[in-house]
């Protein structure tokens, strides 16, 4: 069982203390939630999260609180595989501030077509379902951070 997914209404995470699974909605992600059994404190992800269903990209992209980074990417290419380390660091330093996810191009070329990547990776920072700004190619993760950094002002 994966430690996070995400549904139409939220992020589910484990809880690390008891092991409980537990929903954290998209329009909450700004706020620390409660486990439902131990209640402890729990955050939105610090980690990239694969996202494969184009009605739960909308949900998350729409509804979140917090600036959603895509990472858009396929298993063949290899700067997709260089960069992946940079947006896991990427996703652990933004925690709380934005969101991280992956949408492989391959598993959803419905999502890769309607937003029309060409060239992977490409990364595209949403927020209440806009896209704010787009970077095409393989960046350090000092330079994600100031791409997600400057389109958020």
């Amino acid at each position: 069982m994966k430690s996070i997914d995400l549904d139409d209404r939220g992020v589910v995470v484990t809880c690390p203390k008891c092991g409980q699974r537990n929903r954290l909605k998209y329009d909450k992600l700004d706020q620390a939630g409660r486990c439902g059994k131990c209640g402890t404190e729990l955050h939105a992800p610090a980690e990239p999260i694969d996202v494969a269903k184009d009605l739960v990209f909308d949900a998350l992209t729409s509804r979140s609180a917090l600036p959603v980074l895509v990472d858009f990417w396929a298993p063949w290419c290899g700067p997709c595989k260089m960069v992946a380390p940079q947006f896991a660091k990427i996703a652990k330093e933004g925690a709380g501030r934005w969101i991280v996810v992956k949408v492989n191009t391959e598993e959803s070329p419905t999502l890769a077509r309607r937003f029309r990547i060409t060239a992977i990776p490409t990364m595209v920072l949403m927020r209440n379902g806009l896209e704010m700004a787009r970077q095409a190619g393989a960046l350090p993760a000092e330079r994600i951070r100031q791409f997600v950094e400057q389109a958020k002002q």
